[in-house]
């Protein structure tokens, strides 16, 4: 509750501040937002807007978040709140980062096969 509280005031909190996420398989919106120190009609609007990021929907339209995806709003709040990025410049940023992993992961496969 402390997080809702120091984020209604409109002090954003640091990425270094947020709670630690708890080891779950699945997040409600509520716990995200509380997780990410962001409102849930945020993370709404951030579905829109980042393809990367698209909750499993269950009964009633309800949005279930992995770990993986609470990581990545998380990357996505720093992008935009701490380091100044426009919403198409974080997601350009983190399609680079996505492709500089796909090569790193290429470049390991190429690795293993001449070694062998």
């Amino acid at each position: 509750m402390l997080e809702k509280t120091v984020f209604d005031s409109g002090t954003a909190l640091l990425s270094s501040q947020l709670p630690p996420i708890p080891a779950k398989r699945y997040f409600t919106i509520g716990e995200v937002a509380d997780l990410c120190g962001v409102r849930s009609h945020v993370l709404r609007y951030w579905e829109q807007e980042f393809s990367q990021l698209s909750p499993q929907k269950r009964r009633g339209n309800r949005r279930y978040y992995q770990h993986h995806e609470v990581v990545l709003i998380r990357k996505i709040r720093s992008l935009l709140y701490e380091e100044g990025f426009t919403i198409s410049g974080a997601r350009n940023r983190l399609d680079e980062v996505r492709g500089e992993l796909r090569l790193r992961d290429e470049l390991l496969a190429v690795l293993q096969i001449l070694t062998k």
